[in-house]
């Protein structure tokens, strides 16, 4: 399925609470932080020049969130980087002056950590991200995960010494639940999607992900003429289009919302003009990507900034994560897992119909970026669709 947004003005400006969370000072602060996490290197931008000729487009690249602070996922950005931030808050709060993240590790911020406990809602990766900061600052993490999580998934968050709580039924069931225990027992929520009256952590959360899109407009040769961003509840995708509208302004990127077929609540929410809750339907493989209502700071940017919305299948990402795997001469060898190469699925299926290349200006000028959110998170699931395991892959034939 394919929608172009007819419901608004792209041109008019973001607001301005979400122009502040997602600006270049928004951006700088996040990198700076990064500088005292450990492991942090910069994910590579890969030119995908191969597939690119295939296709008929000037460029693909590929930010690639596969290794990112280990964690395996973009979301290893978002939900650490709030924790940090809320515990450093607590910790100037206590302590009666402004505490710098270079404290992070002092006998101080940690007296003051150890006394709190966040707690969200995960798919696996953004549970991992809080549970991982949680570790980091010596807090305490409590991870809700729905009856669709594979115990893979959920020993990878644990790992990291997180009570992790069972919910039956889906995302949305967890989300419920985290924010119904946490208000009952006073914990803070560390959610990456956001509901009328709780909008400035799933604001933090989002403003982590900026990091990695300075990091790629640093290596970009020419600016991106088109972006295809999958999306679940829309944090991320609404992340790169607010990004992305306040750096490059009237010359921004076509940008396109990319999600599963299975469950497409911001291509239904685009279709009826306003944010709407799909029905829970057939589980989708883009497990990560599986939610049924938008985020509502999501939802307010990709309104006015994405340019259209679009629905990938289930053999549409299993075949895209094989094309990253096998890729032509030339092209590195990319491990993505099911919803890691969503965005670049979304290209491809776009590229085959006559009428989206149109709506979209796409031609042989057309310079594509991509993400691959994930890498093989669950690494059972990745080889009985790929054939291979991702150390294979990551060898060269």
């Amino acid at each position: 399925m394919f929608l172009m947004n007819s419901h608004t003005d792209l041109n008019q400006p973001l607001d301005p609470a979400d122009a502040e969370v997602l600006g270049l000072d928004a951006a700088r602060t996040v990198e700076r932080f990064l500088t005292y996490r450990p492991n942090h290197v910069p994910t590579p931008l890969h030119a995908l020049r191969r597939l690119a000729s295939e296709v008929g487009v000037a460029s693909i690249h590929v930010k690639d969130e596969s290794q990112r602070l280990q964690l395996g996922s973009f979301k290893a950005l978002g939900g650490s980087y709030a924790v940090i931030r809320l515990v450093l808050e607590e910790a100037s709060r206590k302590l009666g002056r402004p505490v710098d993240v270079s404290e992070l590790q002092t006998p101080a911020v940690r007296e003051v950590a150890k006394d709190i406990t966040v707690g969200c809602a995960t798919d696996g990766n953004h549970g991992k991200s809080v549970a991982a900061g949680a570790t980091l600052v010596g807090a305490r993490a409590a991870i809700f995960v729905h009856s669709g999580v594979t115990d893979e998934r959920v020993a990878a968050i644990a790992q990291f010494g997180a009570e992790m709580i069972r919910v039956p039924g889906t995302y949305d069931d967890s989300v419920a639940e985290a924010e119904r225990v946490c208000a009952k027992n006073g914990w803070t929520v560390v959610s990456d999607t956001s509901w009328p009256g709780y909008e400035r952590i799933p604001g933090l959360v989002m403003q982590g992900y900026t990091a990695m899109l300075q990091e790629a407009l640093r290596e970009f040769p020419d600016r991106p003429t088109h972006v295809f961003m999958q999306a679940g509840v829309g944090g991320l995708a609404a992340a790169v289009a607010g990004h992305f509208d306040i750096v490059f302004g009237t010359e921004r990127p076509k940008f396109i919302v990319v999600e599963p077929d299975r469950a497409a609540c911001l291509y239904e929410s685009a279709a009826a003009g306003k944010a709407v809750k799909i029905e829970h339907g057939e589980p989708t493989i883009m497990a990560m990507l599986e939610c049924y209502e938008p985020s509502l700071v999501a939802w307010r940017i990709l309104s006015r900034k994405a340019d259209a919305f679009m629905t990938v299948s289930e053999d549409n990402a299993a075949d895209t994560m094989r094309v990253l795997a096998t890729p032509g001469k030339g092209d590195p060898a990319i491990v993505a897992g099911e919803s890691g190469g969503a965005g670049l699925a979304g290209l491809l299926q776009a590229l085959e119909s006559e009428s989206a290349r149109q709506a979209l200006g796409l031609d042989a000028s057309s310079r594509i970026f991509v993400i691959n959110t994930e890498g093989a998170t669950d690494r059972a699931r990745y080889e009985a669709i790929v054939g291979r395991s991702p150390a294979e892959v990551l060898v060269p034939l």
